[in-house]
C-alpha cells in the first residue's frame, strides 16, 4: 500500500499538527495531550518541517532537567534532522525507515518539501496488515479454485 493510500484512509485526513520552534515545551506538552497525539512537527510556516518533537523527547528532557525543561523553547529539544517520505513510498519502505531510525512519525512531503500529511508507525503497520490480509485471501482463493 502506498503512502497516498494510507493518508486517504486516516480519520483526521491529511492535517498535520505543527508548532513553532520558539514556543515553549510546556505548550507542546499541552498540545500533545489535547490532541492525543505522540509528536508535533516543528514548523515556522506550518508547511515546511524544521524539526519534530515527540513525547519521548519531552520525557527524556524532564528526566535530565526536571520541570525546568518545560520553560525551554521547542527548538532546544526538537530533533532537527527530520526524516520524511513521499506519497509514492510503500508501507514496507516507511516501516523500514522508522525501524532503522528508531522513530514513530514520518512527515509526508511533496517535491518542494511542503507537508502533505503525517504517517505514524501505527498507520504503516495497519496498512501492511491490510496488504497481507488481501494477499492471504487471494492465495486462498487460488488454492480453493475460486
Amino acid at each position: 500500500m502506498l503512502v497516498r493510500q494510507i493518508l486517504s484512509m486516516k480519520d483526521a485526513g491529511n492535517s498535520v499538527v505543527t508548532i513553532k520552534p520558539e514556543q515553549r515545551v510546556a505548550d507542546a506538552a499541552r498540545l500533545l495531550a489535547e490532541k492525543r497525539i505522540g509528536a508535533l512537527v516543528v514548523s515556522s510556516d506550518g508547511r515546511t518541517p524544521e524539526g519534530i518533537l515527540s513525547e519521548r523527547d519531552i520525557v527524556r528532557e524532564l528526566g535530565k532537567q526536571g520541570t525546568d525543561a518545560l520553560a525551554q523553547p521547542i527548538s532546544a529539544l526538537m530533533t532537527r534532522k527530520v526524516a520524511t517520505c513521499v506519497t509514492g513510498d510503500d508501507a514496507m519502505t516507511v516501516l523500514e525507515r522508522m525501524t532503522e531510525g528508531r522513530f514513530r512519525h514520518l512527515p509526508v512531503v511533496d517535491a518542494e518539501g511542503h507537508m502533505l500529511g503525517l504517517v505514524s508507525i501505527g498507520d504503516a503497520v495497519s496498512a501492511r496488515l491490510k496488504e497481507l490480509s488481501a494477499e492471504k485471501e487471494a492465495l486462498t482463493g487460488m488454492i480453493m479454485g475460486s
